[in-house]
């Protein structure tokens, strides 16, 4: 009998195209993502993750029942290294308006970490802190990033063993000071899907690696777990992930989180929302039109 699986990479981008599609389309209705209106800012990094995060917000702009605008930004922290040309080379191909933001975070990440330490937190900050102010500047109503179904699960594993919390990254967030509203379109989708489909798509990757910093070495530990759960138990990280999404408050032990005491007849409380970090001291940015 012939195998009618198609081994044409075309095809393979299809499918996986379809299927990445689709779990970011039930993400966003599902967390109220995008609304009538909105002007989305797309951070673009040059990796894989936002690359097809931008593709999929291209074909749901174009089908679904609201209207929604996208620009599209990239922060140029001045990395030794940094291939300035690739992002406005291959955005220059498309038909969404695109920024660089020149901001040397670089320099004062360099400054205030030891030798030998992560830059990755600091950086982090930073880059959000410019990101958060240059949205309101230009008006956008929503803030896009990346992060995938496995990056919110490790940040919850990274938080249980590190931070004493249990708490991983949202889907959608509000800042505490109620000017931005991030969205993690991607937030059903896989890493191992995504990897794929931009090996197929051929995007101009930018490694993550050019300011020299050490590997996230407790996030790389966490990864290598999950990844080998995932080969060892196929369906437990499906099962982690849901989990997130079906939370049981009077079966954690959290009293601010739930009533124990039992005066209030064991109901649920409403906990302090998490919030976002405007980090407005590096706010101020040069702007090039692309």
């Amino acid at each position: 009998m012939l195998d009618k699986t198609s081994t044409d990479p075309r095809d393979e981008s299809k499918r996986l195209q379809k299927k990445l599609q689709r779990e970011t389309g039930r993400a966003i209705a599902d967390f109220d993502m995008i609304e009538e209106g909105d002007r989305i800012l797309v951070c673009l990094s040059g990796g894989k993750d936002s690359y097809t995060m931008l593709d999929m917000l291209m074909v749901l702009r174009h089908r679904a029942p609201v209207n929604f605008e996208l620009m599209a930004v990239n922060l140029d922290q001045k990395q030794p290294g940094f291939p300035e040309h690739v992002l406005p080379d291959y955005m220059a191909q498309l038909e969404v308006p695109f920024q660089v933001l020149e901001k040397d975070t670089y320099s004062i990440v360099k400054e205030k970490i030891p030798e030998g330490k992560t830059f990755c937190g600091l950086c982090s900050r930073l880059r959000r802190g410019i990101l958060y102010n240059f949205a309101e500047e230009q008006g956008c109503t929503k803030i896009a990033l990346g992060h995938h179904r496995d990056d919110i699960l490790e940040t919850m594993m990274l938080n249980m063993f590190h931070g004493g919390t249990l708490k991983a990254m949202p889907p959608k967030l509000f800042s505490d000071d109620g000017r931005n509203t991030v969205i993690r379109p991607l937030a059903y989708c896989r890493e191992k899907d995504i990897a794929r489909f931009a090996e197929l798509r051929e995007y101009p990757i930018i490694p993550c690696n050019l300011c020299g910093s050490q590997e996230n070495l407790q996030r790389e530990m966490v990864k290598d777990m999950l990844n080998d759960w995932d080969h060892r138990f196929p369906g437990r990280i499906e099962n982690m992930f849901r989990a997130l999404q079906n939370v049981t408050p009077s079966h954690l032990a959290d009293p601010q989180l739930f009533d124990f005491s039992g005066r209030g007849e064991g109901q649920a409380l409403v906990p302090e929302p998490q919030r976002a970090e405007p980090g407005t001291e590096y706010g101020q940015v040069q702007v090039l039109n692309i």
